[in-house]
């Protein structure tokens, strides 16, 4: 162990990798149609899982699963018929974060992971007040001079399998879930990480919903 996985605040964080599948219906946020979370802390003999799910979500009327999704990610329309709405897929994957716990959030790009739980914020508003650690910049502060910082990138960096299912959100958790412990551990080796703090300063996203109000410049 290094400094940065000694700390304990970090060993007190449970980091939850998450990942969205989504339709993109055009003038209207992007809508989750699969989600996968696979939950991990740091002890002093290593990373221990503590819990994983995974659930379709049944997209609405207004955007549906369209030939891109299913050229990507396999999925079709005839999947969701019995998959449930927002309101009981991210409810229940809500009622998994436990207010005694330290959560961290972390995903490939935690921009679009962020976007999607913030326009969801009414069905999981626990998990919307969850910050986010970025895989990408931690990887362009931790293995500079890469062509670029895609996930299949930085599999290939890693000598990590690409998965056969590759855009499924439980396949891309997994892979996440292992190229965020390999740059933990790479942190550890180099030492530029020491605590909790350098991780969040280096590759930390705010949630929205933890963002301050932006105040009125004028009162009309």
């Amino acid at each position: 162990m290094g400094a940065l996985t000694e700390d304990p605040a970090f060993q007190d964080t449970t980091f939850v990798v998450i990942d969205f599948e989504a339709t993109t219906p055009a003038g209207r946020p992007a809508q989750p149609i699969e989600v996968a979370a696979l939950a991990l802390h740091r002890t002093s003999t290593g990373w221990i899982e503590s819990g994983r799910s995974t659930t379709l979500i049944r997209p609405p009327d207004f955007a549906p699963v369209t030939w891109a999704n299913t050229a990507r990610s396999g999925l079709t329309a005839g999947h969701f018929a019995n998959a449930p709405a927002p309101a009981e897929a991210l409810g229940a994957l809500d009622r998994r974060f436990n207010g005694r716990r330290r959560y961290l959030l972390v995903a490939q790009h935690a921009a679009t992971e962020a976007n999607i739980i913030h326009h969801q914020r009414r069905h999981c508003p626990r998990l919307a007040r969850v910050d986010l650690i970025d895989t990408i910049p931690l990887a362009k502060h931790l293995v500079p001079g890469l062509d670029d910082y895609r996930l299949d990138t930085l599999l290939t960096h890693f000598a990590i399998p690409h998965p056969a299912d590759r855009h499924r959100a439980a396949a891309d958790v997994e892979v996440t879930a292992r190229v965020f412990t390999l740059l933990i551990e790479a942190a550890d080796r180099d030492g530029t990480l020491s605590d909790l703090a350098d991780l969040v300063k280096v590759a930390g996203r705010t949630a929205k919903a933890n963002r301050p109000a932006q105040q009125q410049l004028f009162d009309l």
